[in-house]
């Protein structure tokens, strides 16, 4: 059961996670991007660039993501997407989604979006600290061990 990295926007210390994971665990790795990517030199990590282009990243993770795999992202589209298939979806802050919480994850992110689009200032997400790099690499590690 390979990985699949929504890579775009997948910050570099969660991918750094990812490289050494997949080293240890000789697992498929492939980052998805829109762009051109660089990863070290393993016979486990693979790039896959697609066009530019909305969600175009996120639909190949969608067609290509089976029952079982790993899907990190921090796209609730994507990940709720990811999970009606059978896969698991894991932000790069350790959470995983399940079909309990995604519902709520989405109704949460539509409300911002109109908060957005009527001039709210909403801000973003808070930086990436080390708490939330260890909660993923224990998540990760959960999923390696089940595999």
């Amino acid at each position: 059961m390979p990985i699949w990295v929504d890579a775009d926007a997948c910050p570099k210390v969660i991918k750094e996670v990812l490289y050494r994971a997949a080293e240890r665990a000789q697992i498929e790795i492939t980052f998805v991007a829109n762009q051109s990517l660089s990863v070290p030199p393993s016979r486990f990590l693979r790039t896959l660039r697609v066009e530019a282009g909305f969600d175009v990243a996120d639909n190949e993770i969608v067609r290509r993501a089976e029952k079982g795999d790993l899907v990190i992202t921090a796209d609730i589209p994507l990940a709720a997407e990811v999970l009606a298939k059978g896969a698991v979806a894991l932000n790069p802050r350790g959470e995983r989604y399940s079909d309990a919480t995604i519902r709520e994850r989405l109704t949460m992110r539509d409300f911002m979006d109109t908060m957005r689009a009527s001039g709210i200032q909403t801000g973003g997400p808070t930086a990436l600290n080390q708490r939330d790099r260890q909660q993923f690499a224990n998540e990760l590690d959960k999923w390696l061990l089940k595999g």
